[in-house]
């Protein structure tokens, strides 16, 4: 099966800005600042993200862009405040990760926004799946894990980047392919998932490339298998779950929204913004140093890439999650 890679009270913010000089008249309509909301801690694929694109886009619009981390439920305080409480002026954007950004909603009827609250922007990113262990673990290959998982049914113990997530939804998908169960560990955020496998606390994390490609490469991880159709390029010696029979295909793609009704002056500058990067030969070659595969998607295209997304993953739910209520 081929996938893509997703309230409570209290909301931990932290804010962040960068340290670019921006313009002293900014080119941008709704002004010089801009909020970034991240749904995540910092050191996940957000930020991962967030740190690669927003210095280009202070560039060219002249607006700092202001990261906001409110972590919590796989992303849905952000954004439902995204879509419910933010102003609808082009002054609030978000980082949006799908497919928990509808697989909340499809799992929990509690969770009130939706696709149709938001203005799509630009996808950025599409990361493929990744299995990581401690650079100590005893498992050197994916047959070793799987072997384990057969062995100890149950008591694997898989950390993903929080219930909803597509790290989530890879483990079932494969349980499904396989026969085998795990025992399913969420955190906030990617990040926290693979400094829980550095640090021996889990057996594996179900990662993405662009977050864990750094601690591979300095040997803190070790890689696995990636859950993509062919081997990657930077990580030669990693098979991919086709290679081993079998047949997933999951990642999670990173981009930006604002909220619903936002002037269309605003969204077409941003639109405008991200699609000059497609042709920007620093921002694709700092991409390319942090095995970050890009994957810019604009505008009414983002939108329906959200709408193939969604119903592609109420499906998933509706064969796979019933066992997990």
């Amino acid at each position: 099966m081929k996938i893509n890679k997703t309230l409570s009270a209290a909301v931990l913010t932290t804010v962040t800005a960068f340290s670019i000089p921006f313009a002293a008249h900014a080119e941008y309509v709704a002004g010089d600042e801009v909020a970034v909301l991240q749904g995540f801690k910092p050191g996940g694929g957000s930020d991962v993200l967030a740190q690669l694109v927003q210095p280009y886009l202070t560039k060219s619009l002249g607006a700092n862009f202001v990261n906001e981390y409110i972590p919590g439920a796989t992303g849905a305080i952000a954004w439902t405040r995204l879509a419910k409480q933010s102003k609808k002026d082009g002054t609030v954007i978000s980082i949006t990760n799908t497919p928990m950004l509808m697989t909340n909603y499809i799992m929990n009827d509690a969770i009130t926004y939706n696709i149709d609250d938001l203005t799509p922007i630009a996808n950025v990113v599409t990361d493929s799946g990744i299995a990581v262990v401690a650079k100590d673990s005893p498992y050197n290959t994916i047959e070793d894990l799987l072997a384990a998982a057969k062995e100890k049914p149950g008591r694997i113990t898989v950390g993903n980047s929080g219930v909803g997530g597509d790290d989530f939804f890879t483990t079932l998908v494969i349980e499904k392919a396989t026969g085998l169960s795990f025992q399913k560990v969420p955190f906030q955020g990617d990040g926290p998932s693979a400094t829980a496998a550095m640090g021996n606390k889990i057996d594996v994390s179900f990662n993405n490339v662009g977050n864990v490609y750094s601690q591979i490469k300095s040997g803190n991880l070790k890689a696995l298998a990636v859950f993509a159709d062919k081997r990657f390029e930077s990580l030669p010696d990693v098979p991919t779950l086709k290679e081993k029979g079998i047949d997933v295909v999951a990642g999670s793609s990173r981009g930006y929204s604002a909220p619903a009704g936002i002037p269309d002056e605003a969204r077409d500058q941003l639109i405008a913004a991200f699609e000059a990067l497609k042709s920007d030969p620093a921002f694709l070659a700092d991409a390319k140093k942090r095995a970050l595969n890009i994957d810019i998607v604009t505008g009414d295209a983002y939108g329906e890439m959200f709408e193939g997304m969604e119903k592609e993953f109420q499906g998933i739910w509706s064969e796979v999650g019933g066992k997990q209520q």
